[in-house]
């Protein structure tokens, strides 16, 4: 089980001149933007409000209170944010609570088999996490789907690339240092990783959505080479399977990878973002991609475009449709 670190709050934080959402400069020790109200130390807030929460779970209040009283410092008194953590602060105990010794009445009874009773019964936190573990159980049930459709060698092969795909979303958010599960299958439909984006910037959310695609790529990169090197018919299946899923995950629509990755862009990248595409559905000759800029067209009237341009988001995503077209060009069908 992947257990979060203890996070403790740094003493100071060092002053934001500019806002992360909009780029409107700031007073010296802002709290919020005035012109986009967006809170400025939003990323800080999600960390320690994580770190808060681990301090609780651990049975340390006195750490618990500290964190949640150094995120207070950095809200607007008048927020419901503020408030909340206010409300929270009176229901945390003074001290941690002191664990009561444990009974075992029946263990007598047991007689030789005692020890092994009273160690699955202190045991059971841990038999309990295990199986709070969802993306073992529901990974298996995913292999199992696809085992039964294809066979074994492609079904166990589809399944470890689509767990690519989502590792690859759960390692970029885990290196930012925020919160997440691990990955959950749902058989027949794909998979998804829950995390706490909330303050998060559209551009992290953008980063957050492409590290998918990207660990796809890697994957079905590496099935072309094998197929290549070997002339295996598998690989290439596999290598295009991957590829036409992840172009398919790469349509900004809905709650695809896509719909957050274009969040991040302004109308005249959300076009160039177009003609890529359909640069791409000509000289590749895959249709998918023509899909794909039927989305982009789409979210050039959502009016949900963001007050800054993100460049870096706009290579990334290009440079990911651009290898994904090269693939499936190159790959027999």
């Amino acid at each position: 089980m992947i257990q979060l670190p203890k996070i403790v709050p740094s003493p100071s934080v060092d002053p934001i001149r500019n806002c992360p959402q909009c780029g409107s400069p700031l007073s010296l020790g802002a709290l919020f933007c005035p012109q986009c109200h967006a809170l400025i130390h939003s990323e800080e807030l999600l960390r320690l409000s994580t770190a808060a929460k681990v301090s609780e779970e651990q049975n340390d209040p006195a750490q618990a209170r500290e964190t949640w009283l150094r995120a207070l410092s950095l809200l607007p008194r008048n927020t419901s944010q503020a408030q909340w953590i206010r409300d929270h602060l009176a229901t945390l105990p003074a001290s941690p609570a002191v664990p009561q010794k444990e009974k075992h009445p029946w263990a007598s009874k047991l007689g030789p088999l005692a020890p092994v009773a009273i160690f699955l019964a202190k045991s059971k936190a841990f038999i309990y996490a295990i199986f709070k573990l969802k993306f073992l159980f529901s990974l298996g049930a995913f292999v199992a789907l696809y085992w039964a459709l294809y066979g074994l060698r492609f079904g166990v092969g589809f399944a470890l690339l689509i767990l690519l795909h989502e590792m690859g979303h759960y390692l970029d958010i885990r290196r930012r240092g925020l919160p997440a599960d691990m990955p959950v299958f749902l058989p027949g439909l794909g998979a998804y990783v829950r995390w706490e984006a909330l303050g998060v910037s559209r551009q992290t959310r953008a980063a957050v959505s492409l590290a998918g695609p990207l660990a796809g790529l890697i994957g079905a990169a590496v099935c072309a080479a094998l197929y290549f090197r070997s002339g295996y018919g598998l690989w290439a299946a596999l290598g295009r399977s991957s590829a036409v899923l992840n172009v398919l995950n790469l349509t900004p629509v809905w709650i695809l990878d896509g719909g957050q990755a274009a969040g991040a862009l302004v109308k005249y990248e959300r076009i160039i973002l177009l003609v890529a595409c359909l640069l791409i559905w000509l000289v590749a000759g895959q249709g998918i991609f023509f899909l794909v800029a039927a989305g982009v067209t789409y979210r050039l009237f959502t009016k949900d475009f963001p007050p800054l341009s993100s460049r870096p988001t706009l290579i990334y995503y290009l440079s990911l449709l651009g290898a994904f077209g090269a693939l499936l060009h190159f790959l027999p069908a």
